[in-house]
Order: structure tokens, then C-alpha cells, then sequence
């Protein structure tokens, strides 16, 4: 993953509102919900929801699928998966290199 990329996938969770929207299409799963099903789950009302999964979905953390009338929203677990390596990969390498350079 490259920075920007990250960066995006960062700020785009970058909101109390957004991250509750996207804690609840994680615990939904690949099946993903409708925005009614959000909203009911979040209590955000629809017309800001609709503005916040447009951000989530625009930092790729979140896909959106048009079935008919309804927009089918779902947590992108690959992209979230990168996010947890970018962020984790260099996890204690400073504290593995005291340790090598101490002994």
C-alpha cells in the first residue's frame, strides 16, 4: 500500500459518524446492509449517512453496490487489511534494534 493511498483510506475514517457506519458494515459482513439498515443501527440521519458512506466509499474502506433502487454497502476487508499492515509494519523495530545494538 502506498502512502497516499493510505492517507485516503485514513482521513476517510476520520469522523466519530463514519467510523460507527463502518464498525457496523464490518460486524454485517460480507452480505453488507442498506442505508436503512445503517441508519437503524447507527441512529445517523439518512441524509448524513448518505453523505458519510460517500466519503467512506471514496477512501475505498467501504464499496458500494447498486441493486435496483437499493445501494448495498459493505466494508471492504482487503483495504482494511492493508490499512492494519500499513499502519502496523514497522511495529517495535526501533525496540528490536536496541536490543540487538545493546547485547
Amino acid at each position: 500500500m502506498q502512502w497516499e493511498e493510505a492517507a485516503q483510506g485514513f482521513a476517510a475514517m476520520g469522523s466519530e459518524a463514519r467510523l460507527k457506519a463502518l464498525k457496523v458494515l464490518i460486524r454485517a459482513g460480507e452480505p453488507g446492509l442498506t442505508v436503512g439498515e445503517i441508519q437503524q443501527r447507527t441512529g445517523i440521519a439518512p441524509s448524513t449517512l448518505a453523505h458519510h458512506l460517500k466519503f467512506l466509499a471514496a477512501g475505498g474502506v467501504v464499496t458500494q453496490e447498486k441493486m435496483g433502487r437499493t445501494t448495498i454497502n459493505r466494508a471492504s476487508f482487503e483495504t482494511l487489511e492493508g490499512l492494519a499492515r500499513f499502519i502496523l509494519s514497522e511495529c517495535c523495530a526501533d525496540i528490536t534494534g536496541k536490543v540487538a545494538n545493546d547485547g
